[in-house]
């Protein structure tokens, strides 16, 4: 059974909106319809409808007679999401130390070699990509992809600040140290060292803000 063609209007919206995570349209970035109609050679009509989207999910702002932007980084929609995740990335990984395919712990191991080579070459897009997958093996491996969905709509937010941060500080040890770690709890069935990694891995956010906020100041809003 064939899936269906995604539409004119989603294929804008997700390349807008990865474009807008990854900061290759930073926040306070104009744009237009007449400009991403001309880019994507498509009408105005599925780029309007892509910007609605982008706006309800607080990534563009429309102002009326004057203009789009990209929004500024909002540290409340940040922190929620965070919030979020870990509570959720703390249970996902304790299911995990219960039980977890080895198919899936050869993806994981395998996402770690590929995360090694990201580190050498310094490309933080590659390695904001293999962290992302990482994690969504996990959900996979413990057969909640659905949850791992639904979790997305809101780590637009934080993830801005996840790939600035992997930008901003190309010493990504840590984050990969981490990752080990957890295969190692999961291996070894260690819950309560899986769920303490899991919870400082995400607090890395928290801890990066300030720094953030310093060196880009006019990425975010209410600084």
């Amino acid at each position: 059974m064939k899936a269906n063609p995604i539409s004119t209007r989603d294929a804008i919206y997700y390349s807008l909106r990865d474009e807008i995570v990854l900061l290759a349209l930073p926040p306070g970035t104009a744009i237009s319809e007449k400009e991403m109609s001309i880019k994507f050679n498509v009408s105005r009509t599925p780029v309007r409808e892509s910007f609605v989207r982008l706006s309800q999910e607080g990534l563009l702002e429309i102002y009326p007679q004057r203009g789009t932007v990209v929004s500024l980084i909002d540290l409340e929609l940040v922190e929620e999401a965070r919030f979020m995740r870990e509570q959720l990335e703390k249970s996902i990984i304790q299911l995990a130390c219960v039980s977890f395919p080895p198919e899936q712990l050869v993806v994981l191991k395998s996402n770690l070699a590929m995360q090694q080579l990201s580190m050498q070459e310094q490309n933080h897009i590659k390695m904001f990509e293999l962290d992302e997958a990482f994690h969504r093996t996990l959900f996979e491996g413990c057969k909640k992809l659905n949850t791992w969905t639904i979790m997305q709509q809101m780590n637009v937010h934080l993830n801005r600040t996840r790939t600035l941060r992997l930008a901003a500080d190309q010493h990504w040890d840590q984050l990969y140290t981490q990752h080990l770690q957890m295969i190692q709890a999961i291996e070894e069935h260690d819950t309560k060292q899986a769920e303490q990694l899991m919870s400082d891995h995400l607090h890395l956010t928290i801890t990066d803000q300030a720094l953030l906020q310093e060196k880009y100041p006019a990425y975010f809003k209410n600084v």
